[in-house]
């Protein structure tokens, strides 16, 4: 049966968080830029948090200044439910130290996943050793019952590998009962990457869309999907709807959303596509 996204106004991220969903829905809140909370049964997941302004600190008065256009949703020390944390790459804005340290500390329990190859990077912004998990593509990590991930490779424009030959980028497919979410990280098309979606019957790929080019390239800003190679991932896989985010957060990095919808209508595409929205919770259900 086809999964159904729903989508409610969220007023309340932290309590809506905190409830519990006895059926095999999941519920899905955007955090701004790559990340995301999960939330599955009795398990809460975030993804990619970038809850701070350490960009903005470690950037003033350089030519891309990295200040918010979005607040963050929540402070992360009032995140206090969560199990897990995972980190695609060791970029600031996916692995943050202002952000994982204080939810290491708001979160006794919680447990983090990063690239095996970033481990250390990890160690050294915040994240407990004795609560961290270093992951490979070709992994498969249990959850809980009745929930893992698969661990797949990612390409920050390009896919890029330690001296072992692990992934420095990596994407995550969280299978959570019946239901099959995919969250790349920062990627674009690469050779293979079909291939490694498509035994995964993924219902929902979360994508970012910002785009790329040569300026940003040029500056040390590495890009992302365009929202037009989104789309045909999603066709290609078989992929029924897609959320795309990575944008709204730095001035120089984003996209004008209207102005992608509009792109979305042309298309016309087979799978149900549009951009994520703040202040409100998707609901990924059977149809």
């Amino acid at each position: 049966m086809q999964a159904r996204l729903d989508r409610w106004p969220s007023t309340d991220l932290l309590a809506e968080l905190a409830a519990h969903d006895g059926g095999d829905a999941v519920s899905v809140w955007w955090l701004g830029q790559a990340g995301f909370c999960l939330r599955w049964r009795g398990l809460r997941i975030a993804v990619d948090p970038y809850l701070s302004d350490s960009l903005a600190r470690k950037y003033a008065g350089t030519r891309f200044p990295h200040r918010r256009m979005m607040a963050a949703p929540v402070q992360p020390e009032r995140l206090t439910a969560l199990d897990f944390v995972f980190c695609t790459h060791a970029h600031t804005d996916h692995m943050d130290g202002d952000t994982l340290s204080a939810i290491a500390r708001a979160n006794t329990g919680c447990r983090f996943v990063v690239p095996r190859a970033e481990t250390a990077k990890a160690l050294e912004r915040g994240v407990p050793p004795e609560r961290m998990l270093g992951v490979r593509a070709g992994d498969e990590l249990p959850l809980g019952p009745g929930a893992s991930v698969a661990v797949v490779p990612a390409a920050h424009e390009e896919r890029r590998f330690d001296a072992q030959g692990n992934d420095l980028y990596l994407g995550y497919v969280f299978k959570l009962g019946e239901r099959r979410l995919y969250h790349p990280g920062d990627c674009v098309p690469f050779d293979g990457l079909e291939d490694w979606l498509r035994p995964h019957r993924i219902e929902l790929a979360l994508l970012p869309v910002n785009g790329r080019d040569a300026l940003r390239a040029a500056n040390g800003v590495p890009g992302n999907f365009h929202l037009t190679e989104a789309v045909d991932l999603c066709c290609a896989v078989g992929i029924d709807r897609m959320l795309g985010h990575h944008y709204g957060m730095f001035d120089f990095n984003t996209v004008e959303p209207e102005d992608s919808e509009r792109e979305i209508a042309r298309m016309k595409p087979a799978c149900s596509a549009s951009l994520v929205r703040s202040a409100t919770r998707y609901v990924l259900a059977a149809g």
